[in-house]
């Protein structure tokens, strides 16, 4: 009875994870856009028929309709069911490492956000302010929540926040350093966005795990740019958009965050 109980609570989990999956496909497309995010209801970008409930089902609705408009017979692009299942696939990594508690809310909008981000990215090279702003909002909101939860008193709160405040402000001002830094030396080094979305992670990391997601992030772009130019993918100095490896990093430091950090002081201290 346990086993089938814990069973249909991850069912429940991943499902739940998929229809955020299916917003977050809403909000890339509409947002850079200008549209309403909420209005009209999901139609189809081809024939603007509104789809029906059952053609909406994350990541199956693609699959009855065989990848195809009901309507109009355009193709739909595997990124969407693509979006929705991983984002159902994060938030049940998520609800198994953190089980039932504040960390799994705060940690799924997290995720959510530096899903969506790093597709808008993707898409247009940029990172729209609305999310940037919102997220780290809610960072300083979530550090407040689990601050006051941890030892249920004003002065955890405190050290909870002040740990957000100075985890954005680092984050912004070490990337903005790295963009001025491109001006000096006559080259695009980082966009204002890039500072933002940095922010916003130190807001819900703290400043210690935003250096480590920092870290990885150049890393990973590094080793991709370099890939890339190898294969003759890129041209060398050709920009390629940071915030996906921003919040790989962050992705990265959210589930192994620690023992990486342990296995470095023991390493080197």
């Amino acid at each position: 009875m346990e086993t089938l109980i814990v069973a249909l609570a991850n069912v429940f989990v991943f499902a739940l994870g998929a229809s955020i999956g299916s917003f977050i496909n809403v909000v890339v497309y509409r947002l850079p856009a200008g549209l309403s995010v909420l209005w009209p209801p999901s139609r189809c970008p081809h024939c603007l028929n509104q789809l029906k409930a059952y053609d909406n089902v994350p990541v199956l609705g693609w699959v009855w309709l065989k990848g195809r408009c009901r309507y109009c017979k355009s193709k739909i692009s595997l990124r969407y069911p693509v979006v929705e299942a991983t984002t159902g696939m994060i938030f049940l990594l998520v609800f198994l490492i953190f089980n039932i508690s504040t960390l799994t809310l705060g940690y799924w909008a997290f995720c959510s956000w530096l899903l969506a981000l790093s597709l808008i990215d993707l898409d247009t090279m940029t990172l729209p302010n609305p999310l940037t702003k919102s997220g780290l909002v809610l960072g300083l909101i979530f550090q407040i929540i689990t601050g006051y939860s941890s030892d249920a008193s004003w002065a955890g709160l405190a050290r909870h926040l002040m740990m957000g405040i100075v985890g954005a402000v680092l984050g912004l001002w070490l990337f903005e350093a790295i963009a001025l830094l491109g001006i000096f030396l006559q080259k695009e080094a980082m966009g204002a966005g890039d500072a933002k979305l940095a922010a916003m992670m130190g807001a819900w990391l703290g400043w210690k795990y935003l250096l480590l997601a920092g870290f990885i992030a150049c890393t990973l772009g590094a080793l991709v740019g370099i890939g890339a130019i190898l294969l003759s993918q890129r041209k060398w100095g050709q920009k390629i958009p940071f915030g996906p490896f921003l919040a790989s990093g962050a992705f990265i430091t959210l589930f192994g965050g620690k023992p990486i950090l342990t296995a470095y002081l023991q390493l080197f201290f």
